[in-house]
Order: structure tokens, then sequence, then C-alpha cells
């Protein structure tokens, strides 16, 4: 009995590497040495590319006119190429209890009526047609949706998400999602996480501490696919997800009430 006790808690406990923000514009240093750590280990990360990139923060980054034959390779490696809104340019602002996730901040689609969200998907869609990468999940700028985005998102073909709650990949409303609990790369005990890197805000010691974690973890560094293929939606992990929800949440308006009274 223990011994299939532990067998499932290491057949179900797994990080997935998540980069946010690739764009033309972009810190290269940083993405070119977690290139080669990548590929040192064997790692296959989901990137989060922005089709169509337009926020002026990242544009102050160098530019690499081949970009998209980056992209390319990267993809026929194995590496997973989400999309990762569509300009990256918030032009909305939710509260922490307004938006899905409760994240609050800006937002490129919270609070616009589906036809603008939808139609924001499909330009994005299209950019990556044009470079012939097809794309199979999302995952929002700031991580701020509301259900108009999960509804535009089925109207344009993609029913994947890495975000949400929970110790593992489950399915709602017809959409999987992939959990991303926290800002920091930590490995759960138990349960199937996604990491959330902005490699823009990164330096070689971020890179040295990744290399550590990945060295003391490399066993439990899955890919997108495998991911997937642990999504799990019995009652046990429901009520989980709701409970996780709940505590994040509070954790959430707590932090943001204590910055506003201090």
């Amino acid at each position: 009995m223990i011994s299939k006790i532990k067998n499932y808690i290491s057949d179900n406990t797994g990080i997935l590497i998540r980069l946010d923000d690739i764009a033309e514009n972009m810190n290269w240093d940083i993405m070119d040495k977690l290139e080669l750590l990548f590929n040192k280990y064997s790692i296959k990360p989901i990137l989060g590319v922005i089709p169509i990139n337009k926020d002026k923060e990242f544009l102050a980054f160098p530019n690499r006119d081949d970009f998209w034959d980056k992209v390319r390779k990267w993809r026929d490696k194995g590496w997973e190429i989400a999309m990762h809104g569509s300009t990256h340019v918030y032009d909305r602002m939710c509260k922490k209890n307004d938006d899905f996730f409760n994240y609050g901040g800006g937002s490129e689609f919270f609070g616009h009526p589906i036809e603008v969200q939808t139609s924001r998907i499909e330009n994005g869609l299209k950019k990556f047609k044009q470079e012939k990468i097809e794309i199979r999940t999302f995952f929002a700028p700031n991580q701020t949706y509301d259900k108009n985005t999960f509804i535009a998102l089925k109207k344009c073909g993609i029913r994947q998400v890495i975000d949400g709650y929970g110790i593992m990949p489950y399915t709602e409303n017809d959409i999987k999602f992939i959990p991303n609990l926290f800002n920091k790369v930590t490995m759960l005990p138990f349960g199937i996480q996604s990491t959330k890197i902005h490699l823009n805000d990164w330096d070689q010691k971020d890179l040295d501490n990744l290399e550590i974690f990945i060295k003391k973890n490399s066993n439990k560094i899955i890919s997108y696919g495998q991911a997937l293929n642990k999504i799990n939606d019995n009652i046990f992990y429901k009520l989980i997800k709701i409970f996780s929800k709940i505590l994040l949440r509070s954790k959430r308006l707590y932090i943001k009430k204590k910055k506003i009274t201090e």
C-alpha cells in the first residue's frame, strides 16, 4: 500500500517550464542562455509568444530579425508554442475580485465585449498562421480574463489555457487548464503546475538559481504534452481546486489591502 501511494505521488508530481513575453524585442541575452540550459537538460518548455507585440516596455529591448525562424526552430525541437495575448497592450484595469482568477491590474482582454476579444484573438492567430505555426493553447497577459475571454477562445478554436487553480490540470467549461499558482519557480511536493518566468526581468543570478532548481528537480520537469495527460477531474481534485481558489483569492486581496494601508 505504501509503495502504491509513493508511486502515485511520484507519477503525479511535476512542473512545466513556462516562459512569458516571448517576442522580437526581449532580453535576448537571457533567452539565448535559457535555450542552452534547456538543451543541456533536455527540457521542453512552453513559450508564450506575443504575435503582434506593441508593448512599449518590450520594444525597448533588442530586436531579432530572425525571430519567427527561431520560433519555428523551437517548435521543431518539441517546445510548445502558446499564444500570449495579441499585442500585450493593456487598455483596461480590473479589481482583484473582478477578473476570473482574481489577480487584478491591467488587461488586454478583461472588460471588452466578446466581439472585441474574439477579434484580438483572431488577429493573433492570423499572424501565427502566416508564420506556419499552429496554436492550441493560450494564456493572457497579466493573467487577467473574464468569462467572455473563454467564450472568445472557444469561438477561435482554442480550448487549452495555462492558468488556473488547484494542484492538477483540469477541465472546466470545455477548456483544459494547467494551473499556475506562483510567481516564482516552486516545486510542490505533489501536483502538476507550470512556472511563470518573465525573462525580461532576469539576470545571471536568476539563471544560476534556475539551473540549481533544474539539477535538483530534473526528473520532475515535464513537457506540455505530459501535463495535458495528467488532467484529472475527479471530485477530490475539484474540492482542492475550490479550496485553493478561496485561499489564493483571500491572500491576493489581503496583499492588496496591505499595500493600500502602508
